[in-house]
């Protein structure tokens, strides 16, 4: 560029400073008297020109009129808030632009298009705090980049993509928000040769006041997760049962208003799910599918009509009803479970009947028959199988009493009452969930507090309270590597936590507009996840189940 002895002086060391620009300025003025020339055409208001310099104070834009050979472009004091696309087309020879103490905010894309010959770019003790990703597109010759004493919290990914010449880059005096954000940066700054002047984060908490160039890509925690909406089923629900069935994994939805039991697949042609079989009831609350001895049946619970076995014909494919399920017994089924113990299969029907009795019925080769009546006169609306210190163990949530916890007697063949909860009445429903070799549970009360508690020998004791304003389920699901617990609300959103190993509580990820959802239920698809969200008074919803890199 033929800067000379000058410009070697003030690059001393790898580091322009934060005098730069007045240095720069002192130098384009003094440029040599005997050299000065008067410029080919008259320089525009408030700049004063040479033959390969102009400097232009307190404008407000970039000014028009410059000689168009010009190499070096100072502006100082300037009064415009942007820079947009093609700001410099009238000035392609630039080799050296500066900006300083203005009120320039905002850089957007291609705003240096057509300096091809730019090699010095000065962009210091202005108010930038946002510059598009493409902003420095084209500077394929830019050499030195500085962005210090601006306003910029974080730097967009990329932004130094095609700058093959970059040989320093000054980041000084800026309040970076060292987070996820600013990752791809600690990336390169870790991969380059440039020579680095940098500042210190001011945030967040666990990185402030420590040095970009300290940090390093580990540091950082960028992928979260989340649920996104996929498929709306146009019908109301109330329980959602996935089951596999021939190596892949279907669902069962109980449609109480459209009086029938729908069994839904995957669609691999228009990558959906659809309803294959469909069984028709009256008024049906849950149902329930399940495998015996290599046959698929469907116990559907109903408020009328009764509740009954199906059982699907596999010549014909279709569904005929193998039994009526305890006709004296069942009066207001609210919730089933299905269980295998000691070999042989079992069904508990939660009844919240006043005169109903919880009761277990045992396969029996043809169909179900009562085995033993449990926690009868309570109105029971849960029952939740689980095992507990290895002995399989129930737990009856109820609206008149603490919840219950019996576990299997061998030598009775029959569940026998081991303790309750305390402090926990009016629990609604009891869901289990594992955390390693932790037994926990998720307890739903309709207003109040929601529980999360965990079994500790003998009793469950409390983890986590979380308010619960109308909500009817509380669902633990398991998602690869990730925990989740589902509130449902039927006067807001629901809200969907996820477990934080390091405060060992499921905190706050995402809410989901589903109206009055009464049952979550995680299936997987050709190594897809998806949550299914019954609707009581709206549709049925389907959420798919994605990984976000943060730092993208």
């Amino acid at each position: 560029m033929g800067w000379g002895a000058p410009w070697a002086a003030v690059g001393k060391g790898g580091s322009w400073g934060v005098c730069a620009p007045l240095l720069l300025l002192l130098l384009l003025a003094a440029g040599g008297s005997e050299q000065r020339r008067a410029p080919r055409r008259k320089c525009p208001f408030s700049c004063s020109c040479t033959q390969d310099n102009a400097l232009c104070d307190r404008t407000e834009g970039v000014p028009r009129g410059l000689p168009p050979d010009i190499t070096s472009l100072s502006l100082v004091r300037s009064g415009f808030p942007e820079l947009r696309e093609g700001s410099f087309l009238q000035t392609p020879s630039l080799q050296l632009l500066l900006f300083t103490a203005s009120t320039l905010g905002l850089i957007r894309d291609d705003a240096f298009l057509g300096l091809l010959h730019l090699e010095y770019l000065f962009i210091e003790n202005n108010k930038v705090g946002s510059i598009s990703k493409n902003a420095l597109r084209g500077l394929k010759g830019l050499v030195h980049l500085s962005l210090a004493h601006n306003h910029l919290e974080t730097l967009p990914r990329h932004l130094f993509r095609g700058l093959d010449a970059l040989t320093h880059v000054d980041l000084r005096g800026n309040p970076f928000h060292c987070d996820c954000r600013v990752k791809w940066l600690v990336e390169w700054l870790a991969g380059t040769n440039s020579s680095m002047e940098l500042g210190t984060c001011q945030g967040p908490a666990e990185h402030n006041g420590t040095r970009l160039s300290q940090l390093h890509p580990q540091d950082f925690d960028c992928i979260t997760t989340a649920l996104v909406l996929f498929q709306s089923l146009p019908f109301r629900a109330l329980s959602v049962e996935p089951f596999w069935y021939r190596g892949e994994q279907h669902v069962a939805i109980a449609q109480p208003f459209a009086g029938r039991c729908s069994l839904l697949e995957w669609d691999h042609l228009d990558g959906a799910f659809r309803t294959y079989a469909a069984i028709n009831g009256s008024s049906p609350v849950a149902c329930k599918p399940l495998v015996v001895e290599g046959r698929l049946l469907v116990v559907l619970a109903q408020l009328a009509g009764g509740s009954h076995v199906w059982r699907r014909e596999e010549a014909s494919g279709q569904f005929v009803r193998l039994q009526e399920l305890g006709p004296q017994r069942i009066r207001k089924p609210n919730a089933l479970a299905t269980f295998r113990v000691d070999g042989d299969w079992f069904l508990a029907v939660a009844d919240s009947s006043k005169a109903g009795a919880t009761t277990l019925f045992r396969w029996g080769g043809r169909g179900f028959y009562a085995h033993q009546a449990l926690h009868p006169w309570h109105r029971d609306t849960h029952v939740e199988f689980l095992e507990l210190a290895g002995r399989p163990s129930l737990i009856l949530a109820s609206s008149s009493q603490r919840p219950v916890v019996y576990q299997w007697s061998r030598a009775d063949r029959a569940f026998l009452r081991h303790t309750d909860i305390p402090d926990m009445d009016d629990v609604y429903a009891v869901k289990h969930f594992r955390l390693r070799s932790e037994v926990c549970i998720c307890l739903t009360r309709f207003i109040g507090d929601s529980k999360v508690m965990r079994w500790e020998g003998s009793m469950f004791r409390d983890v986590q309270h979380v308010p619960s304003r109308g909500s009817m389920v509380f669902q633990p699901l398991a998602i690869g590597n990730h925990r989740y617990a589902v509130l449902g609300n039927d006067y807001a959103y629901s809200q969907v936590y996820r477990y934080d190993t390091r405060a060992g509580l499921f905190l706050p990820l995402q809410e989901l507009n589903t109206q009055a959802p009464r049952a979550f239920a995680h299936l997987a698809v050709r190594q897809r996840d998806f949550v299914f969200a019954a609707s009581f008074k709206g549709d049925t919803q389907i959420y798919r189940h994605v990984t976000i890199d943060l730092s993208a």
